[in-house]
């Protein structure tokens, strides 16, 4: 841990030299978001219920994603960009050091400028969570905090599972993008209004459901099932599945000899 704290002081002293252009990305960021952002707006302001849940649960759905999505972005980014690192012959280097591959990887790309999609998400839960109507407890409060932290741990395992592919491949397979950038315009809406297909897929292959809709029934009180509180709790184990298929991508590398 406090060799990856100097890895992440590292990157925000490098990317700080440049102050007018962090800012001005971060702010492009946040800018660019609105288009899910207005999206909801305007759909919701023509039907004002999308499959029973109103504009500002919706918009509790958009917050969560998005400041989960941001967060992996942001401090996962080096497995993103992991068929550079191979393509390279970088990971020939992080192979000989005497310090675990998996936080190399971690610290070698950090992009603090994605904080400007979590500013976002942070202004349209400010907006949303008193406007929801939920009926707030302890139990409430602790699982809104988990469903980020949770949709976090998935969006990276997505990240790491393209990281192992490249193992095999070499160059990158952007149909993972569909689950990454895909997921997360999916979950801009509770994921039962695509149909029963999509939902078990999302419930079952790739678990954003179990951070978004399951746990959206029970803090709007449409359901009281505690099944559905701790579903976040189990999407976490998708990370650690994950990183079993990075374990048996590196027993097969090999070097590009670049």
């Amino acid at each position: 841990m406090k060799l990856y704290l100097k890895y992440v002081a590292m990157h925000l002293r490098s990317q700080m030299q440049y102050k007018t252009s962090f800012f001005l990305t971060v702010a492009g960021q946040f800018i660019s978001s609105f288009s899910a952002l207005l999206g909801v707006y305007f759909l919701m302001d023509r039907f004002h219920q999308a499959g029973g849940f109103s504009y500002s649960e919706v918009l509790l759905c958009l917050a969560v994603i998005l400041m989960a999505f941001s967060l992996a972005e942001c401090f996962v980014r080096g497995f993103d960009a992991f068929s550079a690192i191979i393509a390279n012959g970088e990971f020939d280097r992080i192979m000989v050091r005497p310090r675990n591959e998996i936080l190399q990887v971690l610290g070698a790309r950090i992009e603090f400028s994605r904080m400007g999609r979590l500013l976002q998400a942070l202004c349209v839960f400010a907006y949303a969570v008193p406007r929801s109507g939920i009926s707030w407890n302890a139990a409430r409060a602790c699982l809104l905090p988990l469903m980020v932290v949770a949709g976090a741990f998935v969006f990276a395992g997505l990240f790491i599972i393209y990281a192992a592919l490249c193992f095999f491949t070499t160059e990158g397979l952007e149909f993972i993008n569909i689950f990454t950038d895909g997921g997360r315009e999916f979950c801009t809406y509770p994921l039962s209004i695509y149909g029963e297909r999509i939902l078990k897929f999302f419930t079952c292959i790739v678990p954003l459901a179990l951070v978004q809709y399951y746990p959206l029934l029970y803090l709007t009180g449409r359901s009281e099932n505690w099944q559905h509180a701790l579903a976040p709790a189990a999407a976490c184990l998708f990370l650690p599945l994950s990183l079993l298929l990075w374990r048996v991508g590196l027993r097969h590398y090999k070097s590009t000899g670049s």
